[in-house]
């Protein structure tokens, strides 16, 4: 991965919604990259069961998103401030949910990373060059959604591990700007709005 290429200046949060931020990190393992997700706890009110990336909610101890992206890192995994090098981010994006997020990326430290169960269920750390992998990538067109309108899903299938959602977006977004890799001009299928979803 190259991430001389990531956005290092911060724009203002999409407008009406609450402000949030995740951190994608970046770890080299075996000399490969890496991305660590978290799976969401089953619990959860909101996304429960997906992939994500550890981050959440702005909060008024928090002076910047960068703050929240690594106050939210060290909450849900233990993933100090110290085990992470901020280097750039990714555009803001939206969620169902009503929240703006701001995707921070940073090379973190290869090290044993503990999920805080009231958050988080599992930690998956999955190599780059998986996610780069046609096979383990499709995508569908979703039409007619009452709030998006038509609109794109990615899917990342790797190590028993679905990618997807607002993740699956912020995942293409930091592959296109970091690596050969690029998404396909078309989908593998349309579909209504309405259609099952993974989770």
């Amino acid at each position: 991965m190259d991430l001389s290429g990531l956005r290092r200046h911060t724009p203002r949060s999409l407008a009406g919604r609450r402000e949030a931020a995740v951190l994608a990190p970046v770890i080299e393992r075996g000399g490969d990259a890496h991305l660590l997700f978290t799976k969401r706890a089953a619990h959860l009110g909101e996304h429960p069961g997906q992939m994500s990336f550890p981050g959440g909610g702005r909060e008024p101890i928090d002076r910047t998103l960068t703050d929240t992206a690594l106050r939210e890192a060290d909450e849900e995994v233990g993933m100090r401030a110290n085990d992470v090098d901020v280097i750039g981010r990714l555009d803001d994006t939206r969620t169902s949910s009503k929240y703006s997020v701001r995707p921070f990326v940073g090379v973190a430290s290869d090290r044993e990373y503990v999920p805080d169960e009231s958050e988080v269920a599992e930690v998956a750390v999955l190599p780059v060059d998986a996610l780069t992998d046609p096979d383990n990538y499709e995508s569908e067109r979703r039409v007619g959604h009452p709030e998006y309108g038509d609109h794109r899903v990615h899917y990342f299938h790797v190590d028993g591990y679905t990618v997807w959602g607002v993740t699956g977006r912020m995942v293409v977004q930091l592959l296109e700007r970091t690596t050969d890799w690029r998404a396909p001009e078309e989908p593998d299928r349309v579909i209504g709005a309405d259609a099952e979803l993974p989770i």
